[in-house]
């Protein structure tokens, strides 16, 4: 009978807390716009069947949609995201659950690839350090080098773009490419013309660069990173 009625309690909880939840994602969307961006998707939890929905950012934030679950995070509660074009991790400030530290993550596949101009729009969105690898190749770039970035898996062959708004990395591994801006750097070293080191949110890419970085870009890469942070207006020079 103790289990039975235990049972009960839990299901009431359960249910009390999907009902609070679907509420405040009624509220979110009665407040903002059309959908910016939407596409089916699979949310993924530890030791539980996957569960079918709709993944929906809008101008409130990003959105869950299912007949079973349909759980909202605000942009101010999203407090990072690793995105791949079909992958994404979305890490909130939400607790975890039995007691693990850190952030609490929420996994998603995507049915659609995110297009890269809205992969940019929501790490923009988002606002803290991110890990996006969906650059877009269309954005204007002020130098591009071909590089190789090495790692214990063999590594990948690719190209950097320095950029006005930060070093995107693009190649045919899309775990490998990468999309970053000045905010999600948070220091880069040059130790030759033939190396480059981007030590970035929560990663570190080491670059053997197939033609030589020139000392004056580094330095203006340098001056747009740490200007940037210091709110400083960055030196002029002939390389940008």
């Amino acid at each position: 009978m103790k289990i039975n009625i235990f049972t009960f309690a839990m299901l009431a909880v359960s249910l009390a807390i999907s009902a609070q939840a679907r509420q405040s994602c009624d509220a979110q969307r009665t407040n903002a716009s059309v959908p910016q961006w939407q596409t089916p998707a699979k949310y993924h939890r530890m030791l539980k069947k996957a569960v079918p929905g709709m993944f929906v950012l809008n101008d409130s934030g990003v959105e869950f949609r299912s007949a079973k679950i349909n759980q909202c995070w605000p942009w101010l509660e999203i407090h990072s995201f690793d995105l791949s074009q079909r992958e994404l991790t979305l890490l909130s400030y939400q607790r975890r659950q039995w007691h693990e530290p850190g952030e609490r993550p929420f996994h998603f596949t995507l049915s659609g690839p995110m297009p890269p101009e809205v992969a940019a729009q929501f790490a923009v969105r988002v606002g803290k350090p991110v890990l996006n690898r969906n650059p877009l190749p269309e954005v204007l770039a002020i130098a591009e080098i071909p590089a190789h970035h090495r790692s214990w898996s063999g590594g990948s062959n690719g190209t950097l773009r320095l950029k006005d708004d930060g070093i995107d990395y693009v190649t045919e591994n899309s775990r490998d490419s990468r999309s970053w801006r000045w905010a999600d750097i948070e220091t880069l070293a040059n130790p030759n013309p033939y190396e480059l080191r981007v030590a970035a949110f929560r990663e570190i890419f080491e670059f053997d660069l197939k033609q030589p970085l020139p000392r004056p870009l580094f330095e203006r890469m340098w001056d747009r990173l740490y200007a940037t942070g210091l709110n400083l207006a960055p030196a002029t020079s002939e390389v940008f």
